[in-house]
């Protein structure tokens, strides 16, 4: 026989005793502001006097700002969204966060905004984390030397003006003359390694974004490869936050041990962008009207790089700066700071464009402070007559312009210098592994592309990459473990680069 039980629900003056009872929750405040001001990109805010240097505030349309001024009775916010959304008088409340962006292994292929939301339409991101854009830079004692080369792929660059894995190597020059693909043949050329890849495009064009985005993709990069994009049409806010963005996400794979190549295109706009921020917010201008702070702003950005000790990740954030140049005008306010900042200098050069010798870098004012020490002993034995011969021939080649006789010792050293300079150039998206780079260097200084045309010399260098690639395979594989080339190797390479110059028909 079962007997039903039935559960009697409490009597409600049982619920009411024991609510009663209980603790009062604490009271909790909350401050709310009103708009003062609205323009293009900022506003000013009143009412919230606890508010914080670079905390998030959050306006009632929808839009979050950055709070930059902070002075009695006024708050300078920096908007990272449209201003049209916001109007005089509208509530704004504080957050009691810094602005942070999403770190972890989900950006990876994709392509975001400065605070890791997607851009590219493919759903929303598995970020591991958020982690503030603001850092302070590791301490000298986290630090360790920069001993590790990082190839470009690129011959101008590895042999002569190298680049370590940890080192800040500025990329500047006018406009249209290859900067940017420069920055992206760097980044492809990483596809035979570990080293993982940030892009950040600053203030630039969507197709010119667009086309970077689809070389990386077609060089087998994109997998590894961040893409942060803060176009001309964006926020002004959001221009200025992006490199900070991309320091902290490297910041994240450095602390694991990974290596990572940042590229920041370019720092121009972001200066700008911070500019137009401070002359609205009433700042007072200082030098090109540029805030008295500009150094500092991009000092703390790049002292966030560097090769890091064990203790400190041990991983390394290495950072291709790019800034433009008007007139060839390196002297700007701009350039000279981030010259001074940075660990040297690529300079693509348009009188080298004029003379359709791309990439044109210009190796008599580029210049690498560290990568000397980084680099193998392979290039450091072929980099030191190429610099000297290239200036040579520069100095014969203006001297010769005045139409003075030459004796044949001087014919001869404009023949040469010239085809050493024609070795240096290389197509687009078609970086190169090192054994092909000294092949075709060691080569031409000696001499085995001495009186060829731009096209027979091309010809020539692209047999004796494919020869060099099938038969040198063991000094490729010393080049790898940082032996230096032997007198055989040499041997081996220009006889290589003879007989690509006789199957081309060459004397």
């Amino acid at each position: 026989m079962y007997t039903e039980t039935r559960m009697t629900a409490p009597a409600p003056n049982v619920v009411l005793d024991a609510l009663l009872a209980s603790p009062s929750p604490a009271p909790r405040l909350s401050e709310i502001g009103k708009v003062a001001e609205v323009g293009d990109g900022i506003a000013v805010v009143t009412g919230l006097q606890r508010a914080l240097s670079e905390e998030v505030l959050q306006f009632s349309g929808g839009v979050q700002g950055i709070v930059l001024d902070v002075e009695p009775g006024r708050l300078g916010v920096v908007l990272l969204g449209p201003s049209d959304r916001i109007g005089v008088g509208d509530s704004v409340v504080r957050s009691h966060k810094v602005v942070g962006t999403k770190v972890g292994p989900g950006l990876l292929g994709r392509v975001v905004d400065a605070l890791g939301a997607p851009r590219d339409g493919k759903g929303p991101i598995n970020a591991q984390a958020v982690r503030p854009v603001e850092a302070e830079a590791p301490k000298i004692l986290d630090r360790e030397a920069i001993t590790r080369p990082l190839a470009t792929g690129i011959k101008a660059i590895d042999a002569a003006v190298p680049v370590g894995l940890g080192q800040r190597e500025l990329i500047i020059g006018d406009r249209q003359t290859g900067k940017t693909s420069l920055a992206v043949d760097a980044i492809i050329n990483q596809k035979n390694t570990d080293v993982i890849c940030i892009y950040c495009a600053i203030g630039q064009r969507g197709d010119a974004v667009a086309k970077a985005i689809g070389a990386i993709r077609a060089g087998g990069m994109m997998e590894r490869t961040i893409v942060i994009f803060a176009g001309d049409e964006d926020a002004a806010g959001l221009a200025y936050v992006a490199p900070y963005a991309a320091m902290t996400m490297a910041t994240f794979f450095s602390d694991q041990s990974k290596d990572v190549l940042v590229v920041m295109d370019d720092l121009t706009h972001h200066a700008r962008s911070y500019r137009e921020l401070s002359l609205l917010l009433r700042r007072p201008p200082g030098r090109e009207a540029f805030p008295g702070d500009i150094f500092y702003i991009h000092a703390r950005l790049l002292e966030r790089a560097g090769q890091f000790t064990k203790a400190a990740g041990g991983g390394s954030i290495t950072v291709l700066p790019v800034v433009e140049t008007q007139a060839e005008n390196l002297s700007a306010y701009i350039p000279t700071n981030l010259i001074s900042i940075t660990d040297g200098q690529i300079y693509l050069s348009p009188r080298l464009v004029r003379k359709n010798q791309f990439p044109a870098v210009d190796l008599g004012v580029s210049v690498s402070r560290v990568g000397g020490k980084a680099q193998s002993r392979a290039f450091r034995a072929v980099a030191g007559n190429l610099r000297v011969m290239l200036s040579q021939f520069e100095e014969l080649e203006d001297f010769a312009r005045f139409g003075t006789r030459l004796d044949d010792e001087t014919r001869a050293r404009l023949t040469r210098g010239a085809a050493v300079r024609s070795a240096l150039r290389q197509a687009e998206r078609d970086p190169m592994p090192a054994i092909e780079q000294l092949a075709v260097l060691v080569a031409a200084i000696d001499g085995k592309l001495d009186g060829l045309s731009d096209l027979q010399s091309s010809q020539v260098m692209t047999r004796l990459r494919a020869a060099a690639a099938k038969d040198l395979g063991d000094i490729a594989k010393r080049i790898s473990q940082d032996a230096p080339l032997s007198d055989d190797d040499r041997s081996r390479m220009v006889a290589l680069g003879e007989q690509a110059r006789k199957a081309e028909g060459g004397s």
